[in-house]
C-alpha cells in the first residue's frame, strides 16, 4: 500500500472542503438536491483525471454534503458511492473529453434510481419515474461537468496544481 504524504492528504482534504462549500452554496438556490439538480460541486469530479487521490476528497466531501439531503441515509450512502465510483472511473479515463462522462452516467443511474425509489418505491410507476429522474439528474450533471468541469480541468492542467512535483523546502 502506498504511503501518502502530507501534500497528498491536504490536497484531497481541500478538494473535499471545496466540494462541501460549493454544494451548500448551491443549496441556497435549491439546486443541490432533488430530481432536477445542478450541483456546482460536481464540476470537481473531473479532477481524478489528473490525480486519482482526488477521488477520496470528493467521496468524503459528498458524504458531508449529503448530510443535508432530503433523501436521508440512502442518499448519504448511495449518492456518495455514486461519486466514489465516478471518481474511480474518471481516474481511468484516457481522454480529457471523456473525463466528465463517468459522473454523468453514475449519478444519472444511481441518484436517479434513489430518487425514484424515494418517490414511488418499487411499484409499477418506478420505471417511468426512473427514466425521468435519471434523465434530469444526468442532464444537470452533464451541464456542470462539461460547462464548468472541462474548463477547470484545462486550467488545472496548465497550472499543474494537482500533478506537478511537490515543492521543496529551501
Amino acid at each position: 500500500m502506498q504511503k501518502l504524504n502530507t501534500r497528498q492528504i491536504t490536497t484531497a482534504a481541500l478538494i473535499g472542503g471545496i466540494y462541501v462549500a460549493l454544494s451548500y452554496f448551491g443549496n441556497i438556490f435549491g439546486l443541490t438536491y432533488g430530481p432536477i439538480q445542478c450541483r456546482f460541486s460536481e464540476a470537481l469530479t473531473v479532477l481524478p483525471f489528473l490525480n486519482p487521490l482526488a477521488t477520496w476528497g470528493l467521496f468524503v466531501g459528498c458524504i458531508l454534503s449529503n448530510i443535508l439531503s432530503p433523501y436521508g441515509p440512502l442518499d448519504l450512502i448511495f449518492g456518495s458511492l455514486a461519486t466514489l465510483l465516478a471518481g474511480l472511473l474518471t481516474a481511468r479515463c484516457k481522454s480529457k473529453w471523456l473525463a466528465p462522462l463517468p459522473p454523468v452516467i453514475c449519478n444519472g443511474i444511481l441518484v436517479g434510481g434513489l430518487i425514484s425509489y424515494q418517490e414511488v418505491g418499487f411499484t409499477a410507476a418506478f420505471g417511468g419515474t426512473f427514466l425521468f429522474n435519471a434523465a434530469t439528474v444526468a442532464l444537470g450533471e452533464l451541464a456542470v461537468c462539461y460547462v464548468l468541469g472541462l474548463p477547470l480541468l484545462a486550467l488545472m492542467t496548465r497550472t499543474r496544481a494537482l500533478s506537478g512535483p511537490a515543492p521543496t523546502a529551501p
